[in-house]
């Protein structure tokens, strides 16, 4: 089953896209894959979307445990575009 999308999902996308970022919506997978395949610098980066308050499922917290990549929980852009930062750095 498709989840819902939160409310500031597309607005992260495009400034995402705005930075530079290739973007892929993955939020119709469902089964708890994570909202976001971001890729910037040459890396991969999986984003699950939440408005400020949003908890993960129950199908999103057991699809995170399994997955051994970069996984990141991001409510705004600001915390989308530190964690490309970030990565450059390492």
């Amino acid at each position: 089953m498709a989840k819902r999308t939160d409310a500031n999902q597309s607005e992260i996308v495009r400034l995402l896209r705005d930075f530079g970022a290739s973007v892929w919506v993955a939020s119709n997978c469902g089964h708890g894959a994570p909202d976001l395949v971001v890729s910037y610098g040459g890396q991969t980066f999986l984003m699950e979307v939440k408005a400020e308050g949003g908890k993960l499922t129950p199908a999103e917290i057991e699809w995170r445990k399994n997955w051994r990549g970069n996984y990141y929980i991001i409510h705004s852009i600001e915390e989308a575009v530190q964690i490309l930062i970030d990565g450059m750095e390492e």
